[in-house]
């Protein structure tokens, strides 16, 4: 939305919205307001009336007041801000208030909003909203999309594209997902090397408006093959006579489109890039890839490791419960496995800790402390694996580096450790033997904290699915067995 301030000497001024993240927070505290209000209304009116005919009369008013309020705080909004509004509310809430979003907002939501809060909102539209939505998007935002549309929506919007959007939606389509194919755009600005600045200038002011992160133009031959960029800031400073050969850059990045797009954030990251081309295996200019797509990956990819780490898959937070209890289910089944078979190590050792009782209450240190550092090595890993930093060639050197690290680290923590384990007990044998049980986890854990993620992505496995379960009965069991098997040889 826009305000506009007239003065008296010239046009009214028309000044931009000015975007927040606090607003999206406030509009949405009291959207939630106004939606309690109507279940009390609601609650109320069935309680208080008993002609339903009053009572239906009374909810309708207050209802058709509430859904303004809504209408008045929702298209108010940016998008991007109506998406996070809506994935923060149940299924039947969120499809109510989807219902009063402007038509015209429709096309960016879909975009905009998470793949698990997408579904539900394609449910609540009939076909024609669908069409008319799907209609305004590019090739590229449709390829997106295609996964949760019904297919007769499909078909009936390929019917509206032009011949060449519809080669370029079949195109990206084919694409598998998490490639740069996947995830680049088909609106660019091209030229030929053999014309003038002048001729490009020309040409730029015939379009209705640039794509959008444009900050290069790509010069290609009559096959379209890529022959170098056109950085606007050199075109806006050179003479407009030069022709365009002679002032393009032919030292660029390219990418192709079955390249990963982890890797090619990567790519914009050390680079610094607003674009990129895309160019097939014959260096014909298909797409280009923008800031904006890989922002989206970075964020995407933060959020996998974040669930993955806990053996979780992205889910609705309003889910129904058994769909919940599917994702969460197999992981935690693993660790009560994992869990149990470490209880039952421990339970080997009863007669040592029958004896000494205290072992009970300090070998919960010992298994923690393993597990603390092996967490801190393997997360360090896993992002190096998500940047394309650790290969089969430095893997070993990675273990013996992380193994120096926590060692020194254990030798400083273990003293303090062993002084609290002398001042519970009063015995420097049980000091002496927590030392030596709590450096040698936390170099397990160190170990395991590289080798796991590596040889998870080896086998072509999320290195972060899982991880810390996995380290964690590593640590668990080995932390119990090496500090109970020592204290059963040096104390009993």
């Amino acid at each position: 939305m826009q305000e506009t301030h007239a003065t008296p000497e010239s046009e009214p001024i028309v000044i931009p919205r000015r975007l927040d993240p606090e607003d999206a927070q406030q509009a949405l505290q009291k959207l939630q307001g106004i939606l309690k209000r109507q279940e009390v209304v609601e609650a109320l009116a069935h309680r208080q009336f008993e002609d339903d005919e009053r009572s239906n009369l009374l909810e309708g008013m207050v209802h058709r007041q509430h859904e303004n309020e809504i209408r008045a705080i929702i298209n108010n909004l940016h998008p991007s801000d109506i998406a996070f509004i809506l994935e923060s509310l149940p299924v039947n809430e969120r499809q109510a208030v989807w219902q009063l979003v402007d038509a015209e907002h429709d096309a960016d939501v879909l975009l905009e909003v998470d793949d698990w809060a997408r579904e539900s909102l394609i449910e609540s539209m009939d076909h024609q909203d669908l069409v008319a939505a799907t209609g305004t998007m590019d090739a590229d935002e449709i390829a997106d999309l295609v996964a949760d549309l019904p297919a007769d929506v499909v078909a009936e919007v390929q019917k509206g594209l032009t011949d060449e959007e519809r080669a370029q939606l079949i195109e990206a389509m084919g694409y598998p997902e998490d490639t740069v194919g996947a995830i680049m755009d088909f609106e660019m600005v091209r030229v030929r090397d053999d014309v003038t600045l002048e001729v490009v200038l020309r040409y730029l002011r015939r379009l209705h408006e640039l794509p959008d992160h444009t900050d290069q133009i790509f010069v290609v031959d009559r096959q379209d093959k890529l022959l170098g960029t056109l950085a606007l800031s050199k075109l806006l400073v050179s003479e407009p006579d030069i022709h365009v050969a002679q002032v393009m850059t032919t030292d660029y990045l390219t990418l192709n489109p079955l390249d990963s797009d982890a890797d090619a954030a990567g790519a914009f990251e050390r680079y610094d890039l607003v674009s990129a081309p895309v160019i097939d295996d014959q260096g014909r200019l298909i797409g280009r890839v923008t800031i904006a797509e890989v922002v989206d990956v970075i964020q995407e990819d933060s959020q996998e490791q974040a669930l993955s780490r806990a053996g979780l898959q992205e889910e609705d937070i309003f889910a129904p419960v058994l769909d919940a209890m599917k994702n969460r289910a197999p992981w935690l089944l693993v660790n009560l496995c994992t869990a149990s078979f470490a209880s039952f190590v421990a339970s080997r050792f009863e007669d040592t800790v029958s004896h000494i009782v205290i072992l009970a209450f300090l070998m919960s240190i010992v298994a923690g402390i393993g597990g603390n550092s092996g967490n801190q090595t393997m997360t360090m890993i896993i992002r190096a694996l998500a940047v394309g930093r650790v290969s089969g060639s430095n893997a070993w050197q990675l273990v013996r580096r992380e193994s120096t690290v926590t060692l020194l680290v254990g030798l400083c923590g273990s003293l303090i450790t062993a002084g609290f384990a002398w001042f519970i007990s009063s015995s420097w044998a049980i000091a002496l033997v927590m030392i030596a049980a709590m450096i040698g986890n936390m170099l397990i854990g160190a170990t395991l904290g590289v080798l796991i993620p590596i040889l998870r992505d080896r086998f072509g496995k999320d290195p972060a699915m899982g991880s810390s379960v996995l380290l964690t009965f590593a640590t668990d069991t080995l932390g119990f067995f090496l500090f109970l098997g020592l204290a059963s040889v040096f104390l009993m």
